[in-house]
């Protein structure tokens, strides 16, 4: 494993730094002109950081070395920072990204043959509260900025060679990304641009928790977006314990809207089901959830639990998910398992983070303990 450190949606504590993409046209427009520079130089400084991958305005050499220089002393060209980088022996990539007000962030990058997905957060913390997340453990504490979205996609990038691009995008990362719906279609819009990130819907997949007024709005955009509805249980009594917010929703809210998406997007529906030991892997689970998915066009992806430390939950044996898997197969349910990537460095949503955090707070835990 290889590590390596650098040092409302808009952050209301004070920045120590400010990312050049999170600047609002007008803001940067008005700067240029102050400084004597056609209006042009903002597309060439958002082209040399969205396609270019500049990490430096010294990388930018068709601006005048004194432009640079300035814009230096003003603004980063990104503004994350690699807190933390692992990558596992599989090619996975993990990021910490720090953010401008001290808040980090988590996002990986899958290589698997051709395909380089990216896995992108939308908020900082997540506040649905799933009892098996690392993400939502202490909450949420802001939406992310389209920029900041935007950014984790660039950073990830960044790390392939030259002649690689980003094929797919999975937000799946840190929050609920429906709760922070407008960030994110800015973000995908640049992305999906020809002179962005190159990236199309049908490369693009959204899960959610299940937010049904968002979903049937998701739907109603005429976008070519992937859905994937973390269900995680076959009935709102199970559901509501592992999901709490299931309570002001209910399974058949969230199934028509599922339903409505299809309707409207012709879009097959991907259902998330974390499994975890002794709570929701028994073959009568997957029975009922073959009697609830009957009828409609829809995948199952099946996700053994992975180990967060702290808290009580444990993936499932192998017997049991062999089990489930046929259960499902057998009532005519498309299932899939999806592999393990990153193990190896905490590359489940929220688990770095949760890490990093803590080793920062062990020297507070020690000297309270000496007192």
């Amino acid at each position: 494993m290889n590590q390596m450190s650098q040092e409302s949606n808009r952050p209301a504590v004070s920045s120590e730094w400010r990312g050049l993409l999170d600047v609002p046209s007008e803001e940067l427009a008005a700067w240029l002109a102050a400084h004597d520079e056609p209006p042009m130089r903002a597309r060439q400084l958002r082209r040399w950081i969205i396609a270019g991958r500049a990490e430096s305005f010294d990388q930018m050499t068709d601006l005048p070395r004194n432009l640079r220089r300035v814009l230096a002393e003003n603004f980063e060209p990104l503004g994350t920072r690699i807190a933390h980088h692992s990558q596992s022996p599989d090619g996975t990539h993990k990021l910490l990204l720090r953010l401008p007000d001290g808040q980090s962030i988590e996002c990986v990058l899958i290589q698997e043959n051709k395909r380089r997905t990216a896995c992108i957060s939308t908020q900082v913390g997540c506040g649905m509260g799933c009892v098996f997340c690392a993400s939502g453990l202490n909450g949420v504490a802001r939406n992310l900025t389209s920029s900041e979205i935007l950014e984790q996609l660039i950073r990830l990038r960044n790390l392939l060679p030259t002649d690689q691009r980003l094929t797919h995008i999975v937000v799946m990362g840190m929050g609920e990304p429906l709760a922070n719906l407008d960030a994110l279609l800015a973000a995908l819009e640049i992305a999906g641009a020809k002179d962005g990130l190159d990236i199309g819907a049908r490369h693009v997949t959204i899960s959610t928790v299940g937010l049904p007024p968002k979903i049937r709005r998701l739907a109603d955009l005429g976008k070519q977006y992937h859905l994937a509805v973390s269900l995680h249980a076959p009935n709102d009594e199970l559901r509501t314990r592992i999901v709490p917010t299931n309570d002001k929703t209910g399974l058949k809210e969230i199934l028509s809207a599922a339903d409505y998406f299809f309707e409207r997007t012709g879009r097959q529906v991907t259902y998330e089901y974390v499994l975890l030991q002794g709570i929701n892997d028994s073959t009568d689970h997957a029975k009922e959830l073959g009697r609830l998915l009957r009828g409609r066009r829809a995948h199952v992806n099946l996700i053994p639990f992975n180990d967060v430390s702290g808290l009580p939950y444990h993936a499932p044996t192998t017997a049991a998910l062999s089990s489930f898997v046929e259960s499902l197969r057998a009532a005519g349910i498309s299932v899939k398992v999806r592999k393990r990537k990153g193990s190896t460095i905490d590359a489940a949503c929220g688990q770095l983070r949760r890490q990093v955090d803590l080793e920062k707070q062990q020297p507070k835990l020690h000297s309270a303990e000496a007192v």
